[in-house]
């Protein structure tokens, strides 16, 4: 089974969470659910520099990477990941969709309310914990 190294943003703005949502994927189970923004690291550059880089391509958003919150391992049907979240700041909530379908901001108490991947859900959970 192939496995992927991942980064995610947990990106914060005016006390809400930028939730974004993919479009139709090959992998049924992860196609229109929201997740927090993120991608995979290439070989040579370091955990934040990928996550500064994706959230650029993604979203052409500038962000400061702050603390590691969580990492999540996650097995799906076809590729497994291991996913580290980073607490994000933005000083600007404007961004343009490069690869996702639609956004929201939420605040900390409404994000269960959205439809997550399930690699997605030990994040929310953790955050309305906390």
């Amino acid at each position: 089974m192939k496995h992927y190294n991942v980064v995610a943003a947990i990106i914060y703005n005016t006390n809400k969470y930028l939730c974004v949502q993919k479009g139709k994927s090959r992998y049924e189970y992860v196609s229109f659910k929201y997740e927090f923004p993120g991608g995979k690291v290439e070989k040579g550059e370091s955990k934040e520099q990928a996550l500064r880089r994706e959230i650029e391509e993604e979203l052409q958003m500038v962000i400061s990477v702050e603390d590691l919150f969580t990492t999540v391992h996650h097995k799906y049907p076809d590729f497994a990941i291991t996913m580290d979240s980073y607490f994000c700041s933005t000083s600007s909530p404007s961004l343009q969709l490069c690869e996702h379908v639609s956004f929201r901001w939420l605040e900390k108490k409404d994000l269960h309310l959205l439809d997550w991947a399930a690699a997605d859900i030990p994040i929310v959970k953790k955050l309305q914990v906390g």
